[in-house]
């Protein structure tokens, strides 16, 4: 299929969910693009191009080093990098979907092929004539983008974890996150010259607000002792992803939606590694995690079960 907006190829349209095969060629594309973005920093970096965000790094464009590309070495490199990083991450207009780029905001209102159907402090969302739902991730406050957590000293815990304003790396990595468990199949179709992400769901049904969806989180997720961490944010748990511990949260009925299958998915959630100093500073918590990385059951302490405490 083709993206009616970018022309370029999708695995997304309307209320239809990929297959397996579908599914696992997401994730695959979410690495990918996750791996380009670490090469274009990494030859930026030997080229003495230091960026001040993830934010200048999604938005170079190939002809910024062209002109240098033939004194080879590195520049060329940066240029094969950049190459690399747009086959994974088209750079298109606001226009191209349909907006009115003079307007003063132009994702304020639906344009005649985009119907607005939401919109939060991260991001508006629309839907497409094919019934395909658009994500417009804005950014904030200069180079923010997208929410993440930042975890800092807890007085009733050992942590807290607080939802802020992220980066642009910060929002791949929680469409990757929603893929991984299950959720509402997700793409990255493009970023705009404003820094603007542009993401692609399947459509679903929303739940009521305020329902209790603490019973049907998706599977993976590891109930956190209270006594090691409180978040600003439903539902924190657990998830490891190749090994690494993550903390996801933001779990409430709002990020859910039924999908065509009848499950219900996943299309929005808060989550950051869990920071490695962490691990050394408390050894409680890092025996835990990596007690519960073997055997997701495993009980708070080594010696003694969950419910003797």
């Amino acid at each position: 299929m083709q993206d009616a907006f970018t022309r370029k190829p999708t695995r997304i349209r309307g209320r239809s969910l990929p297959d397996a095969q579908g599914r696992a060629a997401l994730q695959h594309d979410h690495q990918r693009r996750l791996e380009a973005l670490d090469r274009v920093g990494a030859a930026a970096a030997q080229c003495g191009l230091r960026s001040d965000s993830d934010r200048d790094l999604f938005l170079l464009a190939e002809d910024e080093v062209s002109l240098l590309e033939g004194a080879g070495g590195d520049w060329a490199q940066l240029g094969a990098a950049i190459r690399a990083w747009r086959d994974v991450l088209p750079l298109c207009r606001l226009e191209d979907f349909g907006f009115n780029g003079a307007a003063e905001n132009p994702l304020e209102e639906s344009n005649p092929h985009l119907r607005r159907i939401g919109g939060g402090v991260e991001a508006w969302a629309f839907v497409a004539d094919d019934g395909s739902v658009y994500k417009f991730f804005r950014p904030l406050e200069g180079h923010r983008i997208g929410s993440v957590f930042d975890f800092e000293p807890g007085e009733e815990t050992a942590l807290r974890a607080v939802a802020h304003l992220g980066s642009y790396r910060g929002v791949l990595e929680k469409l990757m996150l929603i893929e991984l468990l299950d959720g509402m199949p997700s793409e990255v179709v493009a970023v705009t010259p404003e820094g603007i992400v542009v993401a692609k769901q399947a459509l679903g049904e929303p739940l009521p607000q305020g329902d209790d969806v603490s019973g049907v989180l998706p599977d993976g997720l590891i109930v956190i002792p209270s006594r090691f961490l409180r978040a600003n944010r439903d539902h924190p748990r657990l998830l490891f992803v190749d090994g690494r511990p993550w903390l996801v949260g933001d779990l409430h009925a709002r990020n859910f939606v039924r999908a065509k299958d009848g499950a219900l998915r996943v299309i929005d959630l808060v989550a950051a590694p869990w920071p490695r100093e962490t691990l050394a500073r408390n050894p409680l918590i890092g025996d835990w995690i990596a007690r519960v990385r073997e055997d997701p059951r495993a009980g708070l302490l080594r010696a003694s079960p969950d419910d003797e405490l």
